[in-house]
């Protein structure tokens, strides 16, 4: 049966614009990073990417190196779009990026205009666009002139490739830099992706206040610190879990006596405020709106409806506030 997208899509999302831009993104994002990957099942990914438009989750970021294996992720999300998404198109923000490994070689990752350019020829093929609405730089490339790479994205935009451009892993300087090079060549940089959560709060020493003064948006990953942000590890590691696992994002090591005890206190106010924990973490980093989108990750429906659900209550006391940052300078 022909997948038919809610009627009600819009009704409860909220959509915040992306720096000066004219974009608006929604306020929760939906990552592919993992789940999404050759290794994993069509058909799960399919039900969390429909169940995130349903939801008004109009943004779908990916990057050329996602699965695994890389580009599987592309290659699936194509399909969904060929069979169920296309007559919605327009109404998705579709990103991608190149950056890391992508294929042997002098030119499969880092920053030139010779691998920038292929790689998102390569993700377009995969998933059987034109164009994507917002390519990425993925991380600085210590030794390609930043010229090269920002004339890169910039001449992407000029082919028609993409809509926008963004920085991802940039520096609070570097990102000061590259919108300058970006400014003069008349492609404005539209948004910022870098990782910030309760627990992971760099972005807050510099880059914010470059972000703001440059009238760049941000969507921020990793929100919920890889998992731990969540319920799933207040009464220890459960076996079934990341953690337990052979995961390289997730250790047991990362789950200290010290970073156990302050989620426990913050699940505590989680509770007062009528949230889960994970509800309360996405709302933090939404707080005050400086933040554009929270970039979550899901291997679960329920997650996504988690994230959405958070929304509903964005605004903290000052009391709330002064709480939460007494648990997590402790």
């Amino acid at each position: 049966m022909p997948y038919l997208a809610s009627a009600n899509r819009y009704d409860t999302m909220q959509y915040r614009r992306s720096g000066k831009s004219g974009l608006k993104l929604p306020a929760i994002s939906l990552g592919l990073w993992h789940n999404f990957g050759g290794v994993d099942v069509y058909e799960r990914g399919r039900e969390l990417v429909l169940r995130a438009f349903d939801l008004g989750i109009t943004h779908l970021d990916l990057a050329n190196n996602y699965g695994p294996p890389p580009g599987s992720a592309e290659e699936n999300f194509g399909r969904m779009l060929r069979e169920d998404l296309r007559p919605y198109r327009d109404e998705l923000i579709i990103s991608t990026k190149a950056g890391y490994l992508m294929w042997p070689g002098p030119y499969g990752e880092w920053g030139s205009k010779k691998y920038l350019v292929s790689s998102l020829d390569q993700s377009l093929t995969r998933m059987g666009l034109d164009y994507v609405d917002i390519f990425y730089h993925h991380r600085p490339d210590p030794n390609t002139p930043l010229e090269e790479t920002m004339a890169a994205l910039d001449l992407i935009v000029r082919q028609g490739k993409a809509l926008y451009v963004g920085l991802s892993n940039y520096k609070p300087e570097e990102t000061r830099e590259a919108s300058a090079i970006l400014k003069r060549l008349g492609t404005p940089c539209l948004i910022h992706q870098p990782s910030y959560s309760m627990l992971n709060r760099w972005i807050e020493d510099g880059l914010q206040d470059v972000l703001d003064e440059e009238g760049i948006g941000s969507i921020a990953f990793s929100p919920l610190q890889k998992g731990i942000l969540t319920d799933r590890y207040l009464n220890g590691i459960p076996q079934d879990s990341r953690a337990a696992g052979q995961s390289v994002f997730l250790k047991p090591e990362d789950l200290t006596d010290e970073v156990l005890g302050k989620v426990a206190k913050l699940n505590a106010i989680a509770a007062e405020r009528g949230q889960k924990l994970s509800q309360m973490a996405v709302a933090w980093i939404l707080r005050g709106g400086r933040v554009t989108s929270a970039l979550i990750g899901a291997s679960k429906v329920s997650q996504i409806e988690d994230a959405v659900g958070a929304i509903a209550n964005l605004d903290f006391s000052d009391q709330e506030l002064a709480d939460i940052e007494a648990i997590l300078q402790g």
